[in-house]
């Protein structure tokens, strides 16, 4: 608990057996309630472990995609009575020790999101992230923050934190069960009018660490440009957009897994 509120973990993995443990034992447990893993059909031992532990483990019977898992991750801990939930990923490239600031972040009342950004300060290029991603990082935030209205440092970070409120209210079904899904994610926190504060956080890249391939990352900035095509003609009401729609399907009615 923090300040009365119930704190869970999620953590959505895929063949994370050489990370899962360095990254549990740095988990605050003084402070978090509950840490979850849903595997996503993982061809290692990242299940075994998990349990070996006590966490809560969900296990996908088939590979469903990294928002797919998020999706699962949410529904878990909402079941568990999450009053904010924050996800790390556990592949030890953000620092688990940074979860109770994201949650005091969510739990003062001053922000409904919160983000582990790798860009604030000097901790992206230090930390190994390839120059490619990083300009590529770079010009897709700049391309969001102008057309979102927002100024966040990075929308492409995978360590963040939600209120629960936040997590039932959006239209999450909604979102693309691949990597696009974070992006979405932001666009309609941003849509929607919710606040979405950041603190600085060390990232490693190592070979264990997970890092989707040269093709997917084209992929997925292809779908940022969409994903901010489509909040821009929602905005406009140019046209209905399910993704920014008060009447798309969320996560907290479908049944718990």
């Amino acid at each position: 608990m923090l300040h009365g509120k119930r704190i869970v973990v999620v953590m959505p993995a895929y063949n994370a057996e050489k990370t899962f443990l360095q990254t549990y034992e740095e988990i605050p447990r003084e402070f978090v309630d509950e840490v979850v893993l849903v595997d996503d059909c993982s061809q290692d031992r990242t299940v075994d472990l998990a349990r070996k532990m006590g966490v809560h483990t969900v296990v996908h019977p088939y590979n469903r995609g990294y928002g797919g898992n998020q999706k699962t991750c949410y529904r878990e801990a909402c079941a568990l009575g999450a009053d904010v939930v924050v996800m790390v990923h556990p592949d030890y490239q953000y620092s688990p020790r940074l979860i109770t600031a994201m949650a005091d972040m969510i739990v003062s009342g001053h922000f409904d999101a919160c983000l582990g950004s790798r860009i604030i300060g000097d901790g992206a290029l230090k930390g190994g992230m390839p120059l490619y991603k990083y300009v590529a990082n770079r010009v897709l935030t700049f391309v969001q923050n102008l057309c979102l209205g927002t100024k966040l440092s990075e929308f492409h970070t995978g360590f963040r934190a939600f209120s629960r409120e936040l997590l039932e209210d959006l239209p999450l079904e909604e979102n693309s069960d691949d990597f696009v899904f974070d992006n979405e994610m932001l666009a309609q926190i941003q849509y929607f009018g919710y606040r979405i504060g950041e603190i600085s956080c060390p990232t490693r890249y190592f070979d264990d660490a997970s890092s989707i391939s040269f093709t997917r990352s084209v992929r997925y900035g292809i779908g940022v440009l969409m994903t901010t095509f489509k909040f821009l003609l929602a905005r406009w009401k140019i046209m209905s957009v399910p993704v920014f729609s008060k009447s798309g399907k969320k996560l907290m009615l479908e049944e718990s897994s």
